[in-house]
């Protein structure tokens, strides 16, 4: 299977060295530093489950041609438009994108774009980073793929894709045919969880630990179970048992990426995550107050943000 991915950073990087390691043609998508880099050293993975210096095919903008059956995307949503321009001349007719992106709206962006067929729906759960020296390091035992066809068909090329998975060390990947059910899953909790850290801007147990902590979360966590459910996707008695659980926990240290990054004055996926459960919220009649301040509260930041009057850190 010929796969391009859109970065080799700590997603990319990783899954697409695992994908390298089971026999697949993987290049890479990467700007000239990264690519330099690369050339130079390989991609080098440092993981609980091997480590691995591979060659690596880098490819720029401008040598791109469509010769994949699968591109890989693993950007951040706030970077999807520049990605979409990016691997344009990748697509050609067969060609399947598997995105990996927190959230739904991207799934709407890209169908826009190469077709509601060349979209697979996709979840990622791991924990890496990319090094300074652009060693991927892998953080911990963390590293599951989930992913299917929009339309619940487990499809030859899902199929295909599951058989090479199968073969890659450090991943465990699923086909599975439910994905948006279990992306609205994901969201549900997600989005539970960076409205919580972030407005609160402390992590799940601190909240917990906190007058009114738990009924507050749990009370997010209600809203956004009625959104999915209004989206025609309930969510099952387990999962909410699980995560009224978590938010419960007084000794959890549970803190999105969101919150990492706004605290690191970084860029955030304030329109992705919390503008998109806003939107469907105010859609589904369900109170949304609790949504729109958290919302608020993330593209005031923005603003200052952009105006360069965040605090300096000494």
């Amino acid at each position: 299977m010929r796969i391009l991915v859109l970065g080799a950073g700590a997603l990319g990087g990783y899954f697409g060295g695992r994908l390298q390691q089971a026999g697949a043609q993987v290049a890479y998508l990467v700007r000239p530093r990264r690519r330099e880099q690369l050339l130079r050293d390989g991609l080098v993975i440092e993981s609980p489950f091997g480590n691995a210096r591979l060659p690596a095919r880098a490819l720029l903008a401008e040598e791109v041609t469509p010769d994949w059956d699968l591109i890989l995307l693993t950007c951040k949503a706030y970077d999807l438009a520049d990605a979409i321009t990016a691997i344009r001349p990748a697509m050609a007719r067969g060609t399947a994108v598997l995105p990996v992106l927190n959230g739904l709206s991207h799934i709407d962006r890209l169908a826009a774009e190469f077709g509601a067929g060349a979209v697979l729906g996709g979840l990622a759960k791991i924990q890496a980073t990319l090094a300074s020296d652009g060693a991927v390091r892998h953080l911990n035992d963390w590293r599951w793929l989930t992913f299917g066809e929009l339309d619940g068909e487990m499809s030859p090329r899902v199929r295909a894709l599951a058989s090479l998975f199968a073969r890659a060390d450090g991943i465990v990947a699923t086909a599975v045919t439910d994905i948006l059910q279990r992306m609205w899953e994901k969201l549900a909790h997600l989005g539970t969880s960076a409205i919580g850290t972030v407005l609160l801007r402390a992590n799940t147990g601190e909240i917990a630990r906190s007058p009114g902590g738990i009924a507050f979360m749990h009370r997010v966590l209600e809203r956004n179970a009625a959104i999915a459910v209004a989206n025609g996707y309930p969510m099952p008695d387990s999962f909410m048992a699980e995560f009224r659980a978590l938010f419960a926990d007084t000794k959890g240290g549970y803190a999105t990426s969101m919150l990492r990054d706004l605290e690191a004055g970084g860029r955030i996926e304030a329109d992705h995550i919390l503008g998109f459960l806003l939107d469907r919220a105010r859609a589904a009649g369900v109170p949304h107050e609790l949504h729109e301040a958290a919302f608020l509260h993330a593209k005031a930041y923005e603003q200052r943000r952009d105006a360069g009057r965040l605090p300096t850190r000494s």
